[in-house]
């Protein structure tokens, strides 16, 4: 058997696990699972899963699969466009483990570098709309509009109405999405034509799209004026790269824009993952969904970045939140950010020229020939009536590897990009000079002028911050990304032990066929027979999931962990729909669950009741059951996480999925710990009837520094299958399939080759063997530390799952110390603290992963043991206000510097271990202040005076 993979991906090899056993007091890892996991849930039967193929051979696989992709020039538009991915950006951030390993910046200090990324793409966002905040990027457009529509309604004046208008000229799969948003939450979408309609006091909202979806230019003006004057609010959907030229949304009357910023240098990939983007006005700042970057100071003044605003989130808002946002794609809105960067204004506004000038050319040429251009104004599409011709000009299009798309019957749209040349547009006439047997004029360049009238022309600044005017040589742009990279804490750092993010390898071999052109060059709306590789992908790893789930079906297009919870509930909601129960509404939710969860409940039209825990940490059976019973006539489901999100794997989980079912709910698990579960058990074992998998948590896909990219599918027991989702422009889904969650078919589809890779490489063997060991690492940690920390939560036999809840609690009192100034000395020692107080306040929860080596794992150990014993020095004397605590972390110019009054030493401050000197992460600012941050929010880059003030 090849388990080549395997051993490079588990951290500890056989000596070390049995020298980890024997400080456990274990004799074997399997009779220590035996202890851990409940015998009840165990399966009897390995899963059926390929044999594993080593790195090269997957490698060769995936090509061979690759092959049976068809790249043609894609001229679909529709939301998605070709671009050119600068090399300095591609080899150096989408292919640098440095940028796609780190973890979202909860913890500042030591995430300066992808902060001040995430800033520049924020900035980026509110010049090109000209907005006044930006968030640092949601998942994909369509999600981002119905975001939109979701932050109106909740803002609506209370006699403001429920109706929520809808341009006919928006992208259909944004439409789609709506519809899915709305109809839980009862808003009602009315879809007509902003020309002639009257918005009345009955609606909340709108939607346009800017330019229209067959590429138009409106003038939304005196629209937005109506809607404003029956006190309405108006989301656009706009084209960033078309801002360049074009009057800004926020300076025509948009309360919010939304878009992607796929354009700006983020490969197709046959949907994603892409950077949305969502900017507002002012007003909205404390309702606006997903994260906001600001600029505060340090402990010692200095600028600093943080996220702001963290009270919005859902994990403190919990079912009150406005949005389950837990995922956006952070890796590609840092790269959409330094392609603004790499290009400036000038470089920016030249694409926009050049795309828009071939797009005229092609347009006098078009016409030159007898055609119609049916677009009075546009900027990169034209629209062309081809009446009878359509079906010959769409053969002939084919045999030549282009793909147009067909409006209708008789219509034709074509739309250009960065990528277009000259002699792709004389491709394209060729084409509809054939079909008319003309000769086809020569295109010709198009100069200066513009297709549209001028007031829609733009006449403000933008990208005028240095940042955006200072790295024009690949020379500067490449210190530049290597200055931020170097300021943050990654996986090739140091192990990131945070609890239920799983933060293991996420293998070069796995990464690399991401970004070849076969799989990074498709447009999602690609005719199906082009994209036979991508389909044996998705029908192999739905299988695989199915298998490692137990359940019969699984959809792939939740591009996010909190998009899969969403569509689980959708789906059960439908399920109750075809049974003519729609008034069941209510969902159980433990106190201990992710607040995506509530959150996800809420948006999916539920009502959210909680119920208790014990004083072990495990679900209070009585009082589910109490809930269950009391609710029966109206119960939906309870939504559960396994193991619990306190580390232990409840002994009653099968009596809990019983007592749902007998009261005629279903069963949603939570699929944040299934790392503990693959080949040991499964949700179907349990008695789940639904789960969402974290993609980028169990099967590897990197979190991109700031959370994202993510994928969330779900998979669902058959009764389920039916209903999982569809998609307006692309079949797909069951056969009586709800809405779309996400603006394309299979979701972020170019990451989904991580997953297969991986599940590819393990094999049935080797994926189990994570899980075995992912436990063994965690009780390692908690025996190594259980003199020091007391672990909260604990199994029967004394042992937690594959994490662990250290209890920091008592420090308060006896040495004034809280979590968090164990999470900032941590830096000190080159650690990511683990995730602070949560699920309990006051707490860390350690999560180390299978990954990481008994090395790695002892390292940690010894900074928490040196961390306790500088605690206890505190406990018996020392200063509780000047300690390494307090004052943590230590930067490199507080300990250099002329001036240090502390009362310990600068080498306790920097170096408190010795292992600490070989290898020192220096944080490269000190404490974060995040009371000023909130007091005054700055969500842009600040001008240098800025910073020197």
């Amino acid at each position: 058997m090849n388990n080549e993979f395997q051993k490079r991906h588990i951290g500890p090899d056989e000596k070390e696990a049995g020298a980890m056993l024997t400080t456990i007091g274990a004799t074997s890892l399997d009779e220590l699972i035996a202890k851990i996991v409940p015998p009840s849930i165990r399966l009897k039967n390995k899963m059926k899963l390929p044999e594993p193929l080593g790195e090269y051979e997957m490698l060769s696989v995936l090509k061979g699969i690759a092959s049976n992709n068809k790249v043609f020039k894609s001229y679909f538009g529709y939301g998605y466009y070709n671009c050119i991915t600068p090399g300095v950006i591609l080899r150096n951030m989408l292919e640098n483990p440095s940028w796609y390993t780190q973890y979202t910046p909860y913890q500042a200090e030591i995430a300066q570098g992808r902060l001040e990324a995430l800033l520049n793409f924020q900035t980026m966002v509110m010049d090109l709309t000209k907005m006044e905040i930006a968030n640092a990027s949601l998942l994909d457009e369509g999600t981002a509009a119905a975001e939109a529509m979701f932050m109106f309604f909740s803002s609506r004046p209370s006699d403001q109405g429920g109706k929520f208008f809808v341009s006919k000229d928006c992208f259909a799969q944004t439409i789609d999405i709506l519809r899915t948003r709305a109809v839980p939450v009862g808003i009602d979408i009315v879809i007509g034509d902003h020309r002639d309609f009257e918005f009345g006091k009955d609606y909340f909202g709108a939607l346009l799209q800017y330019p229209a979806a067959d590429g138009e230019i409106f003038d939304y003006e005196k629209f937005c004026e109506s809607v404003h004057a029956k006190n309405g609010f108006v989301v656009v959907a706009a084209d960033i790269m078309s801002l360049a030229l074009l009057r800004a949304p926020g300076e025509f009357g948009a309360d919010v824009a939304v878009g992607t910023t796929q354009r700006f240098g983020i490969p197709m990939g046959y949907g994603g993952p892409h950077a949305a983007f969502f900017a507002a006005k002012d007003e909205f700042k404390r309702k606006l969904p997903g994260r906001i970057i600001g600029v505060t100071i340090d402990a010692v003044g200095n600028p600093a970045l943080r996220m702001s605003l963290q009270t919005r989130e859902q994990h403190i808002r919990r079912e009150k939140a406005t949005s389950n946002i837990c995922t956006a794609q952070a890796l590609l809105a840092n790269m959409a950010g330094m392609y603004a960067v790499y290009h400036g204004p000038d470089g920016i506004r030249n694409i926009a020229k050049q795309i828009h000038g071939h797009a005229r050319a092609l347009s006098k040429a078009i016409e030159s020939l007898g055609y119609q251009q049916m677009n009075p104004n546009y900027f990169d599409t034209v629209k062309i009536q081809a009446n009878a011709s359509t079906k010959k000009i769409q053969s002939l299009a084919i045999k030549g590897g282009m793909n147009f798309r067909y409006i209708d019957s008789k219509t034709i749209g074509i739309t250009l990009d960065e990528t277009t040349s000259l002699a792709d547009i004389q491709a394209i006439v060729n084409v509809f000079a054939k079909v008319k047997n003309k000769k086809a004029p020569k295109v010709k360049p198009s100069t200066g002028g513009q297709a549209w009238e001028s007031k829609f022309s733009r006449t403000s600044d933008y990208l005028i911050h240095p940042v955006f005017n200072r790295y024009r040589s690949e020379t500067e742009m490449l210190r530049y990304i290597k200055s931020l990279e170097n300021k943050d804490i990654s996986l090739v750092h140091s192990m990131i032990p945070l609890g239920s993010c799983t933060m293991k390898l996420n293998a070069t071999a796995e990464m690399v066929p991401v970004t070849w052109a076969e799989f990074s060059n498709i447009h999602p709306f690609a005719p199906i027979d082009q994209t036979a590789g991508y389909q044996m992908i998705f029908r192999e790893l739905e299988g695989y999931l199915n298998q490692i789930t137990g359940f019969a079906a699984t959809s792939l297009q939740p591009n996010a962990g909190a998009q899969g919870e969403y569509a689980g509930l959708m789906v059960i909601r439908e399920y109750f729909k075809s049974k003519k129960q729609t008034h069941r509404n209510v969902v159980l939710i433990p106190a201990s669950a992710h607040g995506t969860n509530p959150a996800s409940a809420v948006m999916a039209g539920y009502q959210v009741v909680v119920t208790k825990c014990d004083e072990l940490g495990n679900i209070d059976i009585a009082d589910l059951k109490l809930h269950a019973e009391k609710h029966k006539d109206n119960l939906a489901a309870l939504m559960v996480t396994y193991p619990s999100t306190h580390g232990v794997y409840e002994e009653g989980i099968h009596e809990i999925c019983e007592i749902i079912h007998r009261n005629g709910g279903q069963v949603y698990m939570d699929g944040a710990n299934m790392n503990a579960q693959v080949g040991l058990t499964n949700p179907a074992m349990i008695g789940a009837d639904v789960c969402h998998l974290n993609l980028h948590k169990t099967f590897c896909i990197p979190h991109g520094g700031g959370g994202g990219p993510g994928m969330g599918p779900i998979c669902v027991a058959k009764h389920l299958a039916p209903f999982l989702p569809g998609h307006p422009l692309v079949k797909t889904g069951g056969k009586r399939a709800m809405t779309a969650v996400s603006s394309a078919p299979w979701g972020s589809a170019s990451i989904l080759l991580i997953s297969y890779a991986y599940i590819r490489m393990m094999g049935s063997t080797g994926l189990t063997d994570a899980t075995k060991y992912a436990i063994l690492n965690a009780n390692y940690i908690n025996v190594r530390l259980k003199e020091h920390y007391e672990a909260l939560y604990v199994g029967k036999n004394g042992y937690v799952a594959h994490e662990m809840i250290l209890d920091t609690r008592s420090f308060k009192t006896t040495a004034n110390i809280e979590v968090v100034d164990i999470a900032k000395r941590l830096m000190d020692y080159g650690f990511h603290a683990p995730t602070v107080s949560f699920p309990v306040p006051g707490t860390l929860m350690v999560e180390p992963t299978e990954s990481e080596s008994k090395a790695e794992l002892d390292r940690f150990c010894e900074a928490m043991i040196s961390i306790r014993q500088e605690i206890e020095r505190i406990e018996k004397g020392a200063d509780k206000e000047d300690n390494p605590l307090k004052h943590a972390p230590h930067t490199a110019s507080a300990v250099v510097s002329d001036s240090w009054s502390h009362t310990y030493g600068r080498e306790v401050a920097a170096f408190p271990l010795p292992y600490v000197r070989h290898n020192k992460f220096w944080p490269s600012v000190a404490r974060v202040n995040d009371a000023h941050g909130d007091r005054n929010l700055i969500c842009s880059c600040p001008p240098v005076s800025d910073y020197t003030s």
